[in-house]
């Protein structure tokens, strides 16, 4: 496994395992479990999920020391606000059956999300926290936030594919020391990726198939990648992507597919903004 280093010096995995859409408690057990097993230690979840307590069982059953573990979990809408974002970090805490939360975001920059953030520099302060970050925020809410927090945030987690590949919003994150995160680095499959000409015949010289290229074009750029599958073989495939580096052509071949448009949601638009805010935990 390879690691980064956050803007507080806490190293975090490259690549690691996201439980989005893994509802079922048992399903998500298991997954955790499998992904552990075969070296992750990276595993993203989040208060939406509805899963934080499927993988502090996890966790628990694993038997891995907690101190080589990296667990994330992200503050929902519903719970923004200093009082209510406070509350809810000691109920992931107990969810996840952890004392410390290795990195904590807000999930998406709505509401009172400055209030959430005060609750989140609280808690790192108090070392229920290593490192707090943003989930979903735009350049320009995530400058207005480096420039008035008192803690920079740690990471910006963000859609990242090879059809979007955030190129100036990345440069904007490092401009302010914020690592960039992948959500999405299959794009859900959309577009033909698994079948990409570009992808396939890239991952074929290489002895890897079309995920394992993209993977790897993220994490060779410094992205962090949580992909997300509920397949052990699946697992194993995505964890392999640290025995060979693309070549300068590969990488330039695969930046030509960025479209520069996300392919699920516009987070400037107002029907996005109601949608979210109308989920309920």
């Amino acid at each position: 496994m390879e690691y980064t280093e956050l803007n507080n010096g806490v190293k975090i995995p490259l690549l690691g395992y996201g439980v989005y859409q893994i509802p079922d408690h048992a399903e998500c057990e298991r997954c955790v479990l499998d992904a552990l097993d075969l070296g992750y230690r990276l595993i993203d979840t989040a208060q939406a999920y509805g899963n934080e307590e499927a993988v502090g069982r996890a966790i628990h059953r694993s038997g891995i020391p907690r101190e080589t573990l990296f667990i994330t979990t992200k503050v929902w809408i519903t719970n923004a606000g200093q009082d209510k974002a406070a509350a809810s970090i000691d109920q992931s805490l107990e969810k996840l059956e952890t004392d410390y939360i290795d990195l904590l975001l807000i999930h998406q920059p709505f509401s009172d999300y400055y209030g959430t953030y005060r609750a989140m520099e609280e808690a790192y302060r108090a070392g229920k926290v290593r490192a707090i970050g943003v989930s979903n925020f735009y350049p320009d809410r995530l400058v207005d936030l480096c420039l008035f927090a008192d803690i920079v945030p740690a990471v910006n987690q963000v859609e990242t594919h090879i059809f979007n590949q955030q190129v100036n919003a990345r440069k904007t994150m490092a401009q302010y020391g914020v690592k960039a995160e992948a959500w999405g680095p299959f794009a859900e499959g959309k577009n033909g990726f698994f079948t990409n000409p570009v992808l396939t015949g890239i991952g074929g010289k290489y002895g890897k198939t079309a995920a394992q290229a993209a993977l790897r074009f993220l994490v060779q750029q410094g992205v962090i990648v949580i992909p997300k599958s509920t397949h052990r073989s699946r697992m194993k495939e995505n964890f392999d992507i640290f025995d060979f580096s693309l070549s300068s052509e590969d990488m330039q071949a695969l930046a030509a597919l960025d479209t520069g448009k996300s392919l699920f949601l516009d987070h400037y638009e107002p029907s996005t903004v109601e949608m979210l805010s109308q989920f309920q935990l």
